[in-house]
């Protein structure tokens, strides 16, 4: 199969999981064309079967803001034309679902059909969609998609809640390639996050006010008081600086470091004792998922779709949002001894296998057969 898939290039969630989507398709034959304003943060290499193709935005003064939803439609006719793909997978209902309808209609005026499928990752639904300015378009997106997938049963349930929804909402959960989180570490990589004795908690995300960031330090400040110990925060974004001033005024700056932006999570994942995650709202959990696939236990919240992927007592603990009480408690259970600590290891690690990537992929091939046979058929 020939597939378009349009996402966002950045390190959120929903580009990361279309990009390694994109990668394990074309690991099984299929032709990827990557199609967006830059490289994919993922997409190291391309090949034969992975291709990319940049949507450049001509700066006019006449616009206050360039429209790149009509650039990526263009751009999205011009691709599909030219190396006749068979189907376009968009992730985000906004803009991307409704740039994709577009060129399918353009498309359509030459005689050519091609199927979209959608796949709803979050705040497209929750956020931004939700928001009486975006509600009729994302809602006339997604009845227009010719199949639409959700990333939990969460998310769906919200989507029908906030939508007047006709289609079809497939569940297919987020997935991890589970080889390329079981890296090994020496001593010295480890000793230059943290002492023999410390255990390494860590916590990554874009930092946003949902992800409850003041959160973790109040947790991390409750552990290291018990337990010798050191918070590794990954990622940037608006809550970063608050998050710095909030441990200085703790004393505890020594014990926290920020690290920003990083290509080697995998690495510091493999090192890691423990991942809080307290956000006020997770539609799947991709942050989870990857701890767990390294072996680490999750302290999170239980809301969205966090309790389809942290299993309670098992791979880690669930609380109510904004429990740092609680979560402190489960935590220091965890990382107080080694025993303890071992076993929720290898439970996180087992539970993180039901979302194996060669679990997964299959299901998307069978909404993409299902979006062909559907468009064959009209």
């Amino acid at each position: 199969m020939k597939i378009g898939i349009v996402c966002y290039p950045t390190f959120g969630g929903s580009g990361v999981v279309a990009t390694e989507l994109g990668i394990a398709l074309a690991e099984k034959g299929h032709e990827i064309h990557f199609i967006t304003y830059k490289q994919p943060v993922r997409l190291e290499l391309l090949s034969h079967h992975i291709h990319f193709h940049e949507v450049s935005v001509p700066q006019y003064p006449l616009f206050q803001y360039q429209p790149y939803e009509l650039a990526l439609s263009s751009k999205l006719v011009t691709v599909v034309k030219e190396f006749k793909l068979d189907l376009l997978h968009v992730h985000y209902a906004i803009p991307h679902a409704y740039a994709g309808y577009m060129a399918k209609k353009m498309l359509e005026e030459e005689g050519i059909r091609i199927p979209m499928v959608t796949t709803l990752h979050g705040t497209d639904i929750t956020l931004v969609g939700n928001h009486p300015f975006y509600k009729p378009a994302v809602t006339f997106s997604i009845n227009k998609s010719d199949a639409v997938t959700s990333v939990s049963q969460s998310l769906k349930d919200d989507t029908l809640r906030l939508f007047d929804i006709k289609q079809e909402i497939d569940v297919v959960p987020n997935f991890i390639d589970i080889e390329k989180h079981s890296l090994t570490y020496t001593d010295c990589q480890r000793a230059m996050m943290a002492n023999e004795q410390e255990r390494i908690v860590t916590h990554v995300s874009n930092l946003r006010p949902v992800k409850r960031i003041q959160d973790v330090i109040e947790v991390f400040d409750r552990i290291q008081k018990k337990i010798p110990s050191k918070l590794i925060m990954v990622g940037e974004g608006p809550e970063k600086e608050p998050a710095e001033r909030l441990v200085t005024e703790k004393g505890i700056a020594e014990k926290v470091l920020f690290l920003g932006n990083s290509d080697e999570v995998n690495k510091i994942l493999s090192f890691s004792d423990l991942f809080i995650l307290p956000s006020e709202k997770e539609s799947f959990g991709l942050a989870a998922l990857e701890a767990m696939s390294s072996g680490v236990p999750v302290i999170s919240s239980n809301t969205g779709g966090l309790p389809e992927v942290n299993e309670h007592g098992v791979s880690g603990y669930l609380h109510d949002i904004g429990d740092i009480e609680g979560m402190a408690a489960h935590a220091i259970h965890i990382l107080g001894d080694d025993k303890t600590l071992h076993e929720f290891k290898q439970n996180a690690k087992k539970v993180a296998y039901r979302f194996e990537t060669k679990n997964v992929v299959p299901l998307y091939e069978a909404v993409y057969e299902k979006a062909l046979a559907l468009s064959v058929s009209m």
